[in-house]
């Protein structure tokens, strides 16, 4: 149960109230929300959470406040990653800072940021002219605003499969076997962009691969087509993999960075956060690191002056 991920109809329906409500609540702080692709999703935890601090007199009525900047959550696109949503969780609790997730992919999440939907963008995009992580597309989207790139991890990308590899995939050759079945991430994500340049690297077409436009939101979910025995392979973190007890077979190494987008409204605010991820109580609380290198976490990788 702890795992699940409820719908806002199906919390609305939970605490007995309208949608609406679930969606103010959210807008407020109030219940942590993410979204994968457009789908607004709650974690079951966050749902236990919620009843029990509503538990308490003074959340018993609950008086309309008009919002204001401090009681706005931080709003984050862009990548899914394990590290990221364990840094949403320890913000909540160590903070009572909350950060609302939208899980949209690198691409999308930077356009959000660049578009003014967001303040932090989570991103591993490679650049296959200069074959540089990330900062060639921020260099080319922000000239005179306000950001800070910081370091994130260091993550390991290659071929997810069955335990034992039983279709015997050691390449990318291998994906255009008719006997193999692939699961491909969408248009977008950073994992899409690296899995193309690494196919056109390889000089093989798209078209050959069974599965290619066959497309997930994120890696968990990408990662269980293999476990339920829908598709022979898919591209993904070694995280994945090991989240779901399957074979990892390594590939890449790639830079994954949060790029700050800083406004009179958020500033401090993602100081804070910048402080909070270049702390030893931060770092001390990342235990499941199997995939991962966070040596230079928090490191200040761009800044504009």
């Amino acid at each position: 149960m702890e795992g699940k991920a409820y719908t806002p109809d199906e919390v609305a329906q939970l605490f007995q109230i309208s949608k609406h409500t679930v969606y103010e609540l959210i807008k407020r702080g109030e219940l942590q929300a993410f979204k994968v692709g457009n789908k607004m999703r709650i974690e079951h935890g966050e749902i236990e959470r919620y009843k029990e601090s509503s538990k308490a007199p003074a959340k018993k009525i609950q008086v309309e406040q008009p919002e204001t900047p401090t009681s706005l959550p931080v709003r984050l696109s862009g990548s899914h990653d394990f590290l990221v949503e364990h840094f949403v969780k320890q913000t909540s609790r160590d903070l009572q800072l909350q950060i609302q997730p939208t899980y949209i992919g690198s691409l999308e999440g930077l356009m959000m940021l660049y578009r003014g939907q967001s303040d932090i963008a989570a991103m591993h995009l490679l650049d296959p002219a200069s074959q540089e992580y990330n900062l060639p597309f921020i260099h080319q989207l922000f000239v005179h605003e306000s950001i800070l790139v910081l370091r994130f991890a260091s993550r390991e990308q290659g071929f997810i499969v069955a335990k034992g590899n039983p279709k015997k995939i050691t390449g990318f050759n291998d994906l255009t076997r008719k006997d193999i079945h692939f699961v491909n991430r969408q248009k977008g994500a950073g994992t899409r962009f690296l899995l193309d340049s690494m196919l056109a690297g390889h000089e093989i077409n798209p078209a050959e691969i069974n599965g290619y436009t066959n497309e997930e939101w994120n890696h968990l979910s990408t990662a269980s087509y293999i476990s339920r025995g829908m598709a022979d392979v898919a591209f993904g973190i070694q995280s994945a993999a090991s989240h779901l007890g399957l074979d990892f077979i390594p590939i890449a190494k790639e830079q994954f960075d949060l790029v700050f987008r800083f406004t009179e409204e958020n500033k401090e605010k993602l100081n804070e956060l910048i402080r909070y991820l270049q702390s030893d109580s931060f770092k001390n609380s990342l235990t499941d690191l199997e995939g991962y290198d966070v040596q230079e976490l928090g490191t200040v990788i761009y800044k504009t002056e």
